[in-house]
C-alpha cells in the first residue's frame, strides 16, 4: 500500500517535482498552508493525513520530542 508522503519547506521544489514524476504522492506544507508550522505542527498534520514527513530539517527530529516529552 503506498503512503503519502508531507514535504516540508526544507525540500526543493525540484525534488517534490521528481517525486511526482514518479508517481509519488506528495503534499508539501506550502500547499497545506502550514510554510510557517513548527516542526511538532508539521509532524502532528503529517500524522492527522496518514503521511510520512520528509524533511532535511537535522534539528527535526530533536525538536519534536523535547516538544513531545513535555505533553
Amino acid at each position: 500500500m503506498p503512503v503519502g508522503i508531507y514535504t516540508d519547506v526544507q525540500i526543493p521544489r525540484s525534488i517534490v517535482t521528481c517525486l511526482r514524476l514518479r508517481g509519488v504522492d506528495v503534499l508539501t506544507a506550502q500547499q497545506d498552508g502550514m510554510a510557517e508550522a513548527e516542526d511538532f505542527e508539521i509532524l502532528d498534520r503529517a500524522t492527522e493525513l496518514g503521511r510520512i514527513v520528509f524533511t532535511h530539517d537535522d534539528d527535526f527530529l530533536k525538536r519534536c520530542r523535547c516538544v513531545y516529552s513535555r505533553r
